[in-house]
């Protein structure tokens, strides 16, 4: 603390929790990806479980998902907003040691996850298969990180509230309220638990918690990142304010309706399918609206793309997201679906999602933010963010063009049939055809997972090289 020039002690931004959950982001995210790289070795070489109950896909697989979502992306997204909530409006984080708390029972959540999943003990409802004690934990740690981030903003010292923000506050907001709602259950055991709904009506609130938790925690959190970090890499305004409020509240709108596109051809009525699939064509939209809204933020700055590596990460993070969410509506076309539907089509889909647009974001994100929070002009080594972002872009591109192919290859093969109605291939025959393809995404989840460990590298040895610091809160505002 100093001397502020209006007299007594200078207030300073709370970065100790910042600090915290920024290098979790990246721990979490080695792990995250390692679980991936082993799971996807067992789907070419199953026997790589080695008989191990715990080791075996069908427990590693949730472990996977919810550590890269959950464990990686959480922690970048409390991070990140905890960071943009404080800068933006010009205040410390309210309830400092609610935010201290929100750092510790996350990571209870997560290792509570890491123990329990492979353990078998799971609700068997995707992101969502934890079980009732760690649901209540969740929603406890939720509540509290709703109140510090809104509470800081009540006690903002801008007039306007900054549209990254608006993005975190829906973002936070819509999780609890899909959270709460979809892990209702009836709790037989510490370790069991019914959902408290039954049949078609189970499968429809689950997959309007888990269309909308791609929506909310994987779109508009890293949204909130995107409007935030963008234009300070690139040290231009955002290309349209305008467009961005727009963004903001036709995405919002439009994403809580998607969620019936998961369910085509099952017993869910066929107007709740259609009803999916037509919000689900115009989600493209405000989708591609947000993309060229950042994109054109690098108007007048495009030659900063040849030396900046983090300018990098951010932007291609876009391309990604854009891609995503041309071929998410598509996929969501009942007659494509027909296709689609089961095949690892849909795992390019998603990892396309996830890999390029909420990793690059949010590895850009922590490159820009862990100088910052340690004292020092910028990361140990910028050679090393730019091989990162090379391995790491090359293993993207091997892993989602190895299961487009592999994804249209199945499809084409379960419905081939012969001139008497039979099929033409068995089942066993399509998963032989997709051996080669698994060895690619094999390869291209190492290489995303060696540019994790490029990533470890290069934060541990900038953090070692700096202190924590936290920086002053303006002592006197400029006018808006």
């Amino acid at each position: 603390m100093g001397q502020s020039p209006l007299g007594g002690a200078a207030e300073t931004y709370n970065y100790r929790v910042v600090r915290q959950f920024a290098l979790m982001t990246v721990v979490w995210g080695v792990v995250g990806m390692l679980v991936g790289v082993i799971i996807a070795a067992q789907l070419a070489w199953p026997a790589l479980n080695f008989d191990v109950p715990w080791l075996s896909y069908g427990r590693l697989r949730p472990l996977h998902t919810n550590a890269v979502i959950f464990a990686f992306g959480g922690s970048a997204l409390f991070a990140t907003s905890y960071y943009v909530v404080q800068r933006t409006c010009q205040t410390r984080l309210f309830a400092g040691p609610l935010a201290g708390f929100t750092f510790w029972g996350w990571q209870l959540v997560i290792v509570a996850a890491a123990i329990t999943l492979p353990l078998g003990i799971t609700s068997g409802k995707e992101y969502a298969e934890l079980e009732w004690p760690i649901d209540l934990l969740i929603a406890v740690v939720w509540v509290s990180y709703a109140i510090v981030f809104f509470g800081t903003i009540l006690k903002r010292r801008t007039p306007h509230i900054y549209v990254a923000n608006w993005f975190f506050g829906a973002f936070i907001l819509t999780v609890a309220l899909l959270h709460i709602v979809n892990s209702a259950a009836i709790p037989v055991s510490l370790t069991k638990s019914y959902s408290a709904y039954a049949g078609v009506q189970d499968a429809m609130v689950q997959w309007w918690y888990g269309h909308n938790a791609v929506g909310f925690f994987l779109t508009a959190g890293f949204l909130g990142m995107m409007y935030y970090f963008i234009p300070k890499q690139a040290e231009r305004p955002v290309y349209s304010y305008r467009l961005s409020i727009v963004h903001f509240w036709a995405l919002i709108f439009t994403y809580m309706w998607a969620g019936p596109h998961h369910l085509h051809y099952t017993a869910l009525p066929d107007w709740a399918q259609s009803l999916g699939m037509v919000f689900s064509l115009v989600l493209l939209a405000p989708s591609w609206g947000g993309m060229i809204n950042g994109i054109m933020t690098l108007s007048g700055a495009w030659h900063k793309l040849r030396d900046d590596p983090i300018l990098k990460f951010l932007v291609v993070s876009l391309s990604f997201y854009g891609m995503s969410t041309f071929e998410g509506p598509m996929m969501s076309i009942k007659t494509v679906n027909a296709l689609s539907h089961f095949t690892d089509w849909t795992v390019g889909h998603v990892h396309s999602g996830a890999l390029g647009w909420v990793g690059l974001v949010s590895m850009g994100s922590i490159y820009y933010l862990l100088p910052r929070l340690y004292g020092r002009d910028q990361m140990y080594s910028r050679r090393l963010i730019e091989l990162h972002f090379w391995v790491a872009t090359i293993g993207i591109v091997l892993y989602i063009a190895a299961m487009w192919i592999a994804g249209v290859m199945q499809g084409l093969m379960w419905r081939a049939t012969n001139p008497d109605g039979t099929l033409t291939y068995a089942f066993v025959e399509s998963v032989k055809a997709t051996f080669p393809y698994y060895v690619i995404r094999l390869l291209g989840g190492a290489l995303y997972l060696g540019g994790m460990l490029i990533m470890f590298w290069n934060c541990v040895q900038t953090v070692r090289a700096g202190r924590p610091e936290d920086a002053r809160v303006p002592a006197v505002l400029a006018h808006a």
